[in-house]
């Protein structure tokens, strides 16, 4: 029989192994994050797996129903005793029967994700849709027939002169407990949307209520979940927190996912309790981060992408994945958490979720708008949030417009040979002498240079692991600067270039940035596929940006404000060499850190905010790149390192770019390197 394919999310690792293998065994060989401490005994629980079955045209497998083993006597003992989620598996226990496409979830991961992004420090004015009132209700009277309910509502008009007060019926159970409790004196959580013409009483406590209120602002991104646990009474984020996407295993981009949902019946709610499973792990992880009770969270704001906006709210996605990329809705949505079985926070939580623009550009972009306000520029900016799925604003007083741009999960570090999640081990920075082409890197949870004295103690718990988005980025950037790569992404060989550092891979070149094999660690390398994909993701980008620049008719642009975790990870610098932005002066980059995640915490904060966003978005000219005749003449002509036709005259100021050809004579160093004069 011939091996199975068995490919593991989110790292996108894959190979082919015996039938019968343990997938904790095939994890190790790829090299895959998965733990485990008891020695593959089925006790320590720790490498629990997540498999998927259907069709996933992505990766060009069907995985059966029947893929793996069924459960063996040890992974029934530990679910009787212990218990393991719906549909997870002991990565020690579970065997390749067939081709497999299975997923590491977070806790099952040796290095844990860093939350990149990170809140944003912003003022906000605080005016949240739910606050706190404190009341004093009158006792109830043989000669007065009302309710608690009609006296608490007599109490809010009179005092606070809250009118069109309603409350669901777990409020009602909590009531009069409350107030005998409270000797009639209660804090009540009231709410009132934007839209609301009557307030909700979400929740009652006896007496003056100190223990706070709170609300979770969440960026869902296709790669990545961020969220931040804000105060409603002053708006400090008191805990920030991520996890990836678990919906990275049905697909690693969003039209992989639409097609998933397309070829498996049931796929689309699959995906979509995977999210809220994810988001209910969250939840509670954040409060207990922040000491809270997870009751206290009374509220929710939501941006993502059209994709996630619908597999969130439970809609079928594949609308999306046609022209002419119908939403099921564009406004903004508020509902009860528990509608979308978001059941560990409050049990009369309110979910808003922020409008999207239109087709493929989402609630994500509106929120960055919402943040950055462009329409109130005066000069022309292009603010940029590179993600997965990459959303793009140009604009000014006089007009804004927006698109999204596929750029793939290449510049969260998937689909990279060597690429990982940020977490401590990582290569988030690196350069390279011009001369000698040796590298210098830093890695996440150190300060220090690789070549500094006291680097190998200080990364001796974490090690050198693997290179994180920021760092591919950067290590491209450095290898058209030092000559190892030419204008069209080829590496040249270890004869072209003149290091040892490049080895040849068949027909191609690979070069070496960490050997760390002779301590049993990994080898961490940019081989040419590395490059192919990052040229792909950042010409995708650098496309979509033209295309708004030809909108508005210029060549160039005032300034450009990196938004997201790349946005504070990698300097403006390398990014222009890279040909990820256009040229502008380089004191013209910004960073704006998470900008959808801070327009997710004004919507939280302030509730005339919700109004502002949708005014602005019915004002946003959406440019569609997958119909703009341009986006292909753009997106080949930037896969040149930085451009084939675009001048750099700002770039070329900083640094001078060696005029290198390599040819495609192959990995063995008989391709010849020609300088042009």
């Amino acid at each position: 029989m011939t091996d199975a394919l068995v490919i593991f999310t989110p790292s996108g690792k894959r190979g082919r192994f015996p039938i019968g293998t343990p997938v904790l065994t095939a994890a190790r060989q790829l090299g895959v994050d998965l733990d485990s401490v008891c020695g593959g005994r089925g006790i320590c629980s720790k490498c629990q797996v997540q498999p998927s079955y259907g069709d996933f045209p992505k990766f060009g497998v069907h995985v059966a129903e029947n893929a793996l083993n069924d459960f063996n006597a040890v992974e029934e003992r530990y679910d009787r005793i212990r218990g393991l989620k719906a549909g997870r598996r002991l990565g020690c226990q579970a065997t390749v029967q067939g081709d497999l496409v299975v997923d590491v979830p977070p806790e099952s991961q040796v290095h844990k994700q860093v939350v990149r992004k990170a809140a944003t420090q912003r003022d906000i004015v605080m005016d949240p849709a739910t606050k706190l009132y404190f009341v004093e209700v009158q006792e109830p009277d043989m000669h007065d027939p009302s309710g608690d309910f009609e006296r608490l509502k007599d109490a809010l008009r009179d005092q606070w002169q809250i009118e069109d007060v309603t409350a669901a019926l777990p409020f009602l159970a909590k009531l009069q407990t409350a107030l005998r409790k409270g000797q009639w004196k209660v804090t009540v959580a009231a709410h009132k949307g934007h839209q609301d013409s009557h307030v909700q009483l979400l929740d009652i406590w006896p007496g003056l209520h100190e223990d706070g209120l709170y609300g979770l602002a969440v960026d869902l991104g296709s790669t990545t979940i961020a969220a931040h646990l804000c105060d409603l009474v002053t708006g400090e984020v008191k805990a920030s927190s991520g996890r990836m996407n678990p919906q990275i295993r049905f697909g690693e981009d969003l039209m992989s996912r639409v097609s998933y949902s397309m070829m498996n019946p049931g796929g689309d709610k699959e995906m979509t309790r995977a999210v809220r499973d994810a988001l209910n792990d969250l939840t509670t992880g954040i409060a207990e981060e922040a000491g809270i009770a997870p009751s206290l969270i009374v509220e929710a704001t939501f941006v993502c992408n059209p994709v996630m906006h619908h597999l969130l709210l439970g809609l079928d996605p594949v609308e999306l994945g046609q022209a002419p990329f119908a939403l099921a809705t564009s406004g903004s949505v508020s509902l009860n958490a528990r509608e979308m079985d978001l059941n560990q926070m409050n049990p009369n939580a309110r979910v808003f979720v922020l409008p999207c623009i239109a087709g493929h550009v989402g609630a994500d972009a509106a929120a960055v708008a919402l943040s950055e306000e462009p329409n109130k520029s005066d000069d022309l900016v292009l603010i940029v949030d590179v993600g997965t799925n990459a959303e793009i604003l140009l604009g000014d007083k006089s007009r804004v417009l927006a698109c999204s741009s596929p750029t793939g999960p290449a510049f969260e570090g998937a689909q990279i040979s060597s690429g990982q999640r940020a977490a401590p081990g990582a290569i988030e920075k690196l350069e390279i002498n011009p001369d000698t082409k040796e590298p210098r890197f830093r890695v996440i949870g150190c300060d220090l240079w690789s070549d500094e004295e006291g680097f190998a103690e200080a990364t001796a718990g974490s090690g050198v692991t693997g290179i994180a988005g920021s760092g591919i980025i950067e290590a491209l950037a450095e290898m058209r600067s030092a000559g190892i790569m030419d204008e069209s992404g080829l590496i040249g060989s270890a004869e072209q270039v003149g290091t040892s550092r490049i080895e040849a891979e068949g027909r191609t070149n690979t070069y070496v940035i960490h050997d760390g094999s002779a301590k049993g660690g990994p080898r961490i390398t940019v081989t040419q596929n590395d490059v192919r994909a990052i040229q792909l993701a950042k010409s995708a980008l650098y496309a979509g940006a033209r295309l708004l620049m030809d909108e508005r008719g210029v060549d160039t642009v005032d300034r450009v404000v990196l938004a997201g975790a790349f946005g504070a990870h990698i300097s403006p610098k390398h990014a222009m060499l890279l040909g990820m932005i256009p040229d502008v002066p380089l004191d013209k980059v910004t960073s704006a850190g998470n900008a959808a995640g801070t327009g997710a915490r004004i919507a939280l904060c302030n509730v005339s905010a919700r109004n502002d966003i949708e005014q602005i978005v019915r004002q946003i000219t959406k440019v569609e790149t997958a119909i703009e005749p341009k986006f292909q003449e753009h997106f080949v002509n930037a896969n040149a390192i930085p451009h084939k036709t675009d001048a750099f005259p700002n770039l070329s100021q900083i640094v001078t770019l060696p005029d290198v050809s390599f040819n495609t004579g192959g990995g063995d160093g008989g391709g010849r390197k020609r300088r042009r004069r």
